[in-house]
């Protein structure tokens, strides 16, 4: 299908964002429209408090820069507030339970929740147990927020998504496994390019598989042939310890110049960011021409604020 051709059909009122394995690709393309319209008018200074008088619980057990920036703005710009809640201010983080914490902020009239952490299976416990949309904000195996804005980006700069081919570069990890399952169903073709052991999992990849052509491969040759969008991310995920080892079996995987010149000439290179110049990427790539890394962390603003507002307004 045709994104531009799609209209918006308010079909996702509190639900909640855990993977994007649970979304359509209909309700992913009104997502992209929706952040696309909301973009417009920030930019064109127009007022579009949609989300007046609701608040926004952020727990965070991990530290972010994109997330924590552009939910908190995100939603003040809907006419909404932010209730942010590090992981030392609640007793989350001593040992009160997932369950006990959603039942508690049930009874304070909150009108949805981002949760920023570890384990998948606590936003799923978290999600169980509460009355009002829970949003993953990212956890060890899903990304699902940042892909949104992935392929919101693509589709600005390619005018589509459906017949595009996407790879990815390095660890097999939360990045690899949103991207998959985002881009295969819109339609792109999605290569995840790692070494032997770390690869990304093979139920998230089988799954993926099911919505589009999805494949992995340790042939970064094979990878990028053809391909319109090279993907990336840091070697090491917040909490991973650096070991040499890891960083030799990835080194090869690097996205740099002359990686990039095997690509379509119409190519560009996206990266979640935070980058470690020099090693999962080239400071000519990232800081390049075809880079549009910028672009990408900008559109985590309207992408997140089109996830809110479709969740958590009125009906």
């Amino acid at each position: 299908m045709d994104i531009s051709a799609y209209k918006t059909k308010g079909s996702i009122y509190n639900k909640h964002m855990l993977t994007l394995a649970d979304y359509s690709v209909n309700e992913i393309y009104e997502i992209i429209l929706t952040a696309i319209k909301l973009k417009q008018k920030q930019h064109a200074g127009k007022k579009h408090a949609y989300l007046k008088n609701k608040t926004l619980a952020m727990i965070f057990s991990k530290s972010s820069t994109r997330t924590r920036v552009s939910f908190e703005q995100g939603i003040k710009q809907l006419g909404g507030s932010a209730l942010v809640l590090q992981q030392g201010d609640i007793q989350l983080g001593r040992g009160e339970t997932v369950r006990d914490t959603a039942l508690v902020l049930n009874r304070y009239g909150i009108d949805g929740i981002m949760i920023r952490t570890f384990k998948q299976s606590d936003v799923e416990e978290l999600a169980k147990y509460s009355n009002c949309p829970v949003i993953n904000g990212l956890t060890d195996e899903y990304h699902p927020c940042q892909v949104l804005a992935d392929l919101m980006t693509v589709y600005e700069h390619f005018g589509k998504l459906e017949g595009l081919k996407m790879a990815y570069f390095g660890d097999g990890n939360n990045m690899a496994h949103s991207l998959m399952l985002g881009g295969a169903k819109v339609g792109m073709e999605v290569v995840v390019c790692s070494p032997e052991g770390y690869k990304p999992n093979e139920e998230i990849v089988a799954t993926a598989a099911k919505s589009g052509k999805v494949w992995v491969t340790s042939d970064p040759e094979e990878a990028i042939r053809d391909c319109n969008v090279i993907y990336t991310d840091v070697f090491f995920s917040m909490g991973q310890d650096k070991s040499p080892e890891k960083v030799n079996a990835l080194m090869p995987y690097q996205v740099n110049e002359e990686l990039m010149a095997k690509a379509a000439k119409d190519a560009v290179f996206m990266h979640c960011l935070p980058a470690h110049r020099g090693e999962e990427v080239s400071e000519g790539v990232i800081d390049g021409v075809q880079s549009i890394v910028f672009e990408e962390a900008e559109n985590r603003l309207h992408a997140q604020k089109a996830v809110m507002y479709l969740l958590m307004k009125n009906k």
